[in-house]
């Protein structure tokens, strides 16, 4: 896994992304968020294949009450034409290696309720459904 860092890296792993978060309409409202979001601890990790980019994955390590220290991704996509290749595999692989060497207790995500593909490869993979996720829109 590569780690963006730099705007041009940033704008590269926007394909992607727009896959998974379709909201965020234009490349350079992504480079916005994402480096306002680098500010408060968040990492765009990226896997690069043939000089693409063909998954990418958001994630930070935080501290919750609940769990203790961890990583928790926000983002973990696949390009629909990239799937079943390991991507997304060699993505969680280095986030679950980040989260040791940073002394994490555990890993934790929320996915969407209707995106049972993902669902699949998180309980292959190891993760347990512990809970559900409420939201209230302001």
């Amino acid at each position: 896994m590569k780690i963006a860092l730099s705007p041009q890296e940033i704008l590269d792993c926007y394909p992607a992304m727009g896959e998974l978060r379709p909201h965020l309409q234009s490349a350079d409202a992504f480079l916005e968020q994402v480096q306002r979001q680098q500010a408060q601890g968040y990492i765009l990790g990226y896997v690069e294949a043939d000089g693409e980019i063909p998954a990418v994955a958001g994630f930070r390590v935080a501290e919750f009450l609940a769990w203790g220290k961890i990583v928790y991704i926000d983002d973990l996509v696949t390009r629909g034409s990239a799937r079943k290749r390991g991507y997304a595999r060699q993505l969680m692989d280095a986030i679950v290696d980040y989260a040791r060497e940073a002394g994490c207790a555990s890993v934790q995500l929320d996915s969407g309720y209707t995106r049972n593909a993902a669902h699949r490869f998180y309980l292959k993979y190891g993760f347990e459904l512990r809970s559900h996720h409420f939201g209230l829109d302001l």
